[in-house]
């Protein structure tokens, strides 16, 4: 009986060298690259998200990166169904492909899939939006006490996109919202070999700190000011825009602005490492490992 293609996947937090990693290990294998990496998708955002350069694309093809508009709707269901597909295609053509990012859902939704949730009220989901903006986020605490206390105890209570979502389900559908949660996994037509490339803290936030400053001068204060009629959009709503943005609107200086950025960065690569090591079952490496990582996909390839 044949045995299942290879999905070698390489995550780990922002600045940790992922790209690099994966187009080297991407050459060594003759093979090409998923991205799951969900603000690399849009064409519009490129110093901000640390993109692959143009170089660099043309060392090892990507797919995912600059795949899409910030004006269409690209969310994760349509992630998985797309990535599957091309994972398929890929697979029919090389014995091993490679998935890079540090994007934890959309990884969780590739490889196990997404639990299936009710349709969402649009009257509901504008309303939650509105009491966020005017009253921030105890009204919304209080409401996901009263209606699902399982996941209020679980839950981040300072991220208002999950608390949202959370809310939705549970007014939209009449159940709780947890009670979606821990469907079976998806039965994939692929194996996985898991890397999480993480330097130590120290070195992850000297990088970090470097990557910003090299963000700013290579124009990112411009790119954000292009996009500034674009801010509402949710995937602006994120790291490094929005406290451009902020600046932009004359509410914070520049140096706060950019220190600022190096501490929400590092924050995100901190929940990052975190939510890896939730997972349980990735090998951990640095860059050094790099031999020993290509050594261990030889040896599941000469047995498959």
């Amino acid at each position: 009986m044949n045995k299942k293609p290879l999905l070698v996947i390489i995550a780990g937090p922002t600045a940790a060298g992922k790209t690099a990693f994966a187009i080297r290990l991407a050459q060594a294998l003759q093979t090409e690259i998923i991205s799951f990496d969900s603000r690399q998708f849009y064409r519009e955002l490129s110093i901000g998200t640390a993109k692959p350069s143009s170089s660099e694309l043309e060392y090892a093809r990507h797919h995912f990166v600059n795949s899409h508009s910030v004006s269409e709707d690209f969310n994760v269901a349509l992630f998985e169904k797309a990535a599957l597909i091309k994972i398929k295609e890929l697979s029919a053509l090389y014995p091993v492909v490679i998935a890079v990012g540090g994007s934890g859902l959309y990884l969780k939704a590739l490889l196990e899939g997404l639990d299936k949730f009710p349709d969402i009220d649009q009257n509901i989901k504008l309303k939650l939006e509105n009491l966020f903006t005017e009253n921030g986020l105890p009204p919304l605490h209080d409401l996901l006490l009263k209606y699902d206390p399982t996941y209020y105890s679980t839950v981040d209570l300072n991220n208002p996109r999950r608390i949202i979502r959370a809310l939705e389900v549970c007014l939209s559908a009449g159940l709780p919202y947890s009670s979606f949660i821990g469907q079976p996994l998806a039965d994939r037509d692929f194996a996985t070999l898991k890397f999480c490339l993480s330097p130590d803290r120290p070195e992850l936030y000297t990088r970090i700190n470097a990557r910003v400053d090299q963000m700013i001068e290579a124009g990112f204060i411009d790119e954000a000011k292009g996009l500034t009629s674009l801010g509402h959009l949710k995937v602006l709503r994120t790291v490094g825009y929005t406290e451009l943005f902020a600046y932009l609107d004359g509410k914070v200086n520049l140096s706060d602005t950019i220190e600022l950025i190096k501490q929400n960065t590092r924050r995100y690569a901190k929940r990052q490492v975190t939510w890896f090591k939730n997972q349980g079952d990735f090998k951990w490496i640095n860059n050094a490992d790099f031999t020993a990582v290509l050594s261990q996909i030889g040896e599941i390839l000469a047995h498959n």
